[in-house]
């Protein structure tokens, strides 16, 4: 059996334990998921940024046909992100997952 095989199984086993999930524009079922936003912006010394980037990481296998400008609802409470939400762009991170970039819709 190849690695990525193992880390595809090890992959099915967290995001249905741990994964949050989203519904995207276009797809019937509900996608499994790791939500993160960084509420509290950065610091670069003692100047305060407005830099946020929510992002919804998901499964390459996930991934097939999304584009720039769906809507993508992150089935969390308000408080811990949850709402909807643009898609930006997709960063393939080379290990198996692509990390949506979000943007909170008014």
């Amino acid at each position: 059996m190849a690695f990525r095989d193992l880390i595809e199984d090890i992959d099915d086993v967290v995001f249905e334990t741990l994964g949050d999930s989203a519904q995207i524009e276009g797809r019937a079922e509900p996608v499994l998921g790791m939500f993160m936003a960084p509420w509290k912006a950065p610091q670069f010394g003692k100047t305060q940024t407005a830099i946020r980037e929510p992002r919804f990481e998901i499964r390459v296998r996930d991934s097939d046909g999304l584009i720039k400008g769906l809507r993508v609802t992150v089935d969390l409470p308000v408080l811990d992100g949850g709402g909807e939400y643009d898609l930006l762009q997709l960063e393939p991170g080379g290990d198996g997952l692509v990390a949506l970039i979000l943007r909170k819709r008014p």
